[in-house]
């Protein structure tokens, strides 16, 4: 299985998709680490941004080819880039799962102030500035509030995951 765990910056993204990883026994792949792990120095523009995407994807086929469930960890702020992944995927429907991480503002705003030794480097100018861009996501997908406990999306998000693909 796939699961796309998008949101903007300070959302919780990553501590979710962590607490989600092992209740669907998947592997995260994470946008921040894999730009981390590739290019010292990011600067964060179009042409950089499409590399480290395309590593991900790469990543995530050659995994999911080898039958390891994965988590993709990444802003996914253009419903058109979430459909372009499934699509690059070839990941059947009831396999294929959209999270979609919210929260307030305010609480976005304290969770990037309080970051400390983390992948990300998204500060609150960067987090208005994807707020301006970032799409909802229209299609089918499950929203939560990365306000409530991580263990307890986490445990809710992989029991309709794994329902759903039991039916």
């Amino acid at each position: 299985m796939m699961v796309i765990v998008c949101g903007l910056p300070g959302s919780g993204k990553t501590t979710f998709a962590k607490k989600l990883s092992p209740s669907i026994n998947a592997i995260v792949l994470s946008t921040d680490k894999i730009r981390k792990e590739l290019i010292a120095s990011p600067t964060y523009g179009k042409g950089e941004r499409r590399l480290i995407y395309d590593v991900m994807i790469l990543l995530a086929k050659y995994l999911y080819d080898s039958g390891i469930n994965c988590i993709l960890d990444a802003t996914f702020n253009r419903e058109e880039s979430r459909i372009e992944v499934k699509k690059k995927l070839g990941i059947p429907d009831k396999e294929f799962f959209v999270i979609e991480c919210m929260c307030p503002e305010n609480i976005i705003i304290s969770r990037i102030k309080e970051r400390k030794n983390d992948y990300s480097d998204a500060n609150v100018e960067v987090y208005q500035k994807m707020k301006k861009i970032y799409e909802p996501v229209q299609e089918k997908h499950i929203t939560i509030d990365t306000t409530l406990d991580p263990e307890k999306n986490a445990k809710i998000v992989s029991t309709k995951i794994l329902d759903s693909i039991t039916l």
